[in-house]
């Protein structure tokens, strides 16, 4: 949805004029898999796909929300006292950030909001970091907090950690926040130290949602995170990052079976991150197609996240274009997404291909996504002539 739009939609909702703009974008992660939240390496890059946010100050403490993806369901909470979850999922969202910003000290007021996405929802591109980073902007712009672009990263993590209670790393807020146009970003999530890779321009991304219904897996996210924390206690190690493969074989016996294989993932998958940006670096996609190749391998075995769907879809692309494509699963796992990156000349046979092989075998009907590297978060004013470009 362009801004105008949702402007337009605003006054309709509230009979008012929205006065500022929030737009954040959704992510595909091409490398780097539950590496964030144990201080290593991760390669994303934005999507063209994004949530706005349009508001207006209200003169009480009531914070009223609309979205346009939900018609006839709103959201509406005080400010004056400690929030807690409600009975909306979306609506819990607003809830968190509006929580957390104030948990953290920064002064908050009424607003009217109306938020709008075209991030696919379901599909482990983040649209719940989408909304956060959204909001957070224009928390930050209503309310003049001068908040960095990291900083409402890092409060958009906090309220998905302390708030929602999933235990993610700082990945999907921090490239929706800090995305660069047709960029991938190499995040040292250790020191949240950035580094950007030109994706060539004859280079495709295809995103290929599994539509394969993911049930609620924050327990089994979570779990794996503490298998993570209590592999790198076991090593002597403060996080993963500061482990290597012989300390992990070395320690191997003082560990379940599944510390240490979700451990051996976390320290493998940080090394194919730092050859991928050389890869990427130098148009070589061949070296491309083997690190992402060991990057799903390694999802599937050892941290065990993906599914027959997803397996499946993977399958598909490299018996399609064999050694010609990158491809792997990306995201969250437990059904979501594939990531294809390919020639754009060979996007075509790959488009053909899914469909008739995938549905015969798996009774789903994929969605295909010919991705493009967005921008990170923007904020205009609406009697600034920058909306136009958000």
């Amino acid at each position: 949805m362009n801004a105008q739009k949702l402007l337009q939609q605003f006054e309709t909702c509230f009979t008012a004029s929205a006065e500022g703009i929030s737009s954040a974008p959704g992510r595909v992660n091409l490398i780097g898999e539950f590496t964030d939240y144990n201080d290593g390496f991760v390669l994303p890059c934005a999507l063209q796909f994004r949530t706005s946010v349009a508001y207006r100050h209200r003169s009480d403490n009531l914070i009223m929300v609309y979205s346009t993806n939900y018609p006839g369901e709103s959201e509406a909470f005080e400010l004056t006292h400690e929030l807690t979850q409600g009975l909306s999922h979306w609506g819990n969202y607003v809830r968190a950030v509006a929580a957390i910003y104030m948990k953290n000290g920064y002064k908050l007021g009424g607003l009217d909001l109306l938020i709008s996405s075209n991030v696919p929802q379901g599909a482990g591109l983040s649209s719940s970091a989408a909304l956060e980073v959204a909001l957070g902007g224009a928390l930050n712009q209503a309310f003049e907090l001068g908040l960095s672009a990291e900083q409402i990263a890092l409060l958009g993590q906090q309220a998905e950690n302390d708030f929602m209670g999933c235990q993610c790393g700082i990945m999907d807020q921090l490239v929706s926040a800090k995305a660069l146009k047709n960029q991938a970003l190499k995040i040292d999530c250790q020191n949240l130290a950035i580094e950007s890779y030109p994706i060539p321009d004859e280079l495709a991304l295809v995103v290929i949602n599994s539509n394969f219904p993911r049930k609620l897996v924050e327990s089994e996210y979570n779990q794996r995170r503490a298998d993570c924390m209590n592999a790198a206690a076991k090593m002597g190690v403060a996080s993963l990052r500061e482990a290597n493969l012989a300390k992990l074989e070395a320690c191997g016996h003082m560990m379940t079976q599944n510390e240490f294989k979700r451990a051996r993932h976390v320290i493998s998958e940080n090394q194919r991150v730092i050859e991928a940006t050389e890869a990427l670096q130098n148009n070589d996609l061949e070296k491309l197609s083997e690190l992402m190749a060991a990057s799903h391998s390694s999802l599937r075995d050892d941290f065990e996240v993906t599914v027959p769907a997803t397996d499946g879809l993977v399958e598909i692309c490299r018996r399609t274009l064999g050694d010609n494509c990158a491809t792997r699963m990306t995201g969250g796992g437990f059904g979501g997404a594939v990531i294809c990156m390919c020639s754009q000349e060979d996007v075509p046979r790959l488009v053909e291909a899914i469909p008739m092989l995938y549905r015969k075998r798996f009774g789903l009907k994929e969605t295909i996504y010919i991705a493009s590297a967005g921008e990170g978060l923007q904020t205009a004013l609406c009697a600034e002539a920058e909306v136009s470009k958000i």
